[in-house]
């Protein structure tokens, strides 16, 4: 269970950053939300490490979150040897193509791996923080608290780092309000998620409330 957790983290992680350079409009209705393309599977790397968390540990945790950041560094060396390697005449991408998608999503993996690292070990810290405070009650707390504090920490950082100097700061903040509102509301809803999945891991390891598992 562990190894798929940290595999759906690092797959989400990634694709995040891979995409993430493409801004789109969402309508939910009430508001239409301006955002980048990778925070549609960000929210779901806030509740994986909730669930990391609360089953096995903060120790745990942070061993995905530094997998996470080494599987980063890994697609940007990838990236970078298929960069200097020349396109033959036939090839179905050209250089001008390819590096028109992967340069910007190399620039755009090291500003999410700066956001990334101080975000999510804020969100580790601030729910069990919270977890200790509470005696292991009010799930609801520390998964909203920790990870709508940290998606702002996050969401300031790396739109401040892609765009200053090249975009207004009234279309920083325009970005940053609407990224972070649109991952808060995620966060929210991912409550009705976590219950129920916290549940279901719990009793197939016979664990008792606020039990966690030590892996190592």
């Amino acid at each position: 269970m562990y190894l798929i957790l940290a595999a759906l983290f690092i797959a989400a992680l990634i694709t995040c950053n891979l995409i993430a350079n493409k801004f789109v409009s969402i309508n939910l209705g009430f508001k239409t939300f301006i955002v980048s393309a990778g925070v549609i599977p960000y929210p779901l790397t806030f509740l994986i490490t909730d669930i990391l968390s609360e089953v096995y540990g903060r120790k745990n945790t942070n061993r995905v979150v530094f997998a996470g950041l080494f599987a980063s560094l890994l697609v940007l060396l990838i990236l970078y040897l298929g960069h200097i390697f020349p396109a033959i005449s036939n090839s179905p991408v050209s250089d001008e193509q390819f590096d028109q998608v992967f340069q910007s999503s190399s620039r755009v993996i090291l500003a999410s791996m700066l956001a990334y690292l101080v975000a999510q070990f804020i969100d580790v810290r601030i729910f069990h923080a919270i977890k200790k405070k509470t005696n292991g009650k009010y799930l609801w707390l520390r998964n909203n608290a920790s990870t709508i504090f940290s998606q702002l920490v996050d969401t300031i950082l790396v739109t401040t780092v892609l765009f200053i100097g090249v975009e207004s700061f009234a279309f920083i903040g325009g970005l940053v309000k609407d990224g972070w509102l649109f991952k808060a509301l995620f966060a929210a809803a991912d409550t009705l998620l976590i219950y129920p999945l916290i549940y279901l891991i719990r009793r197939y390891f016979n664990l008792q409330k606020s039990e966690e598992i030590d892996l190592w």
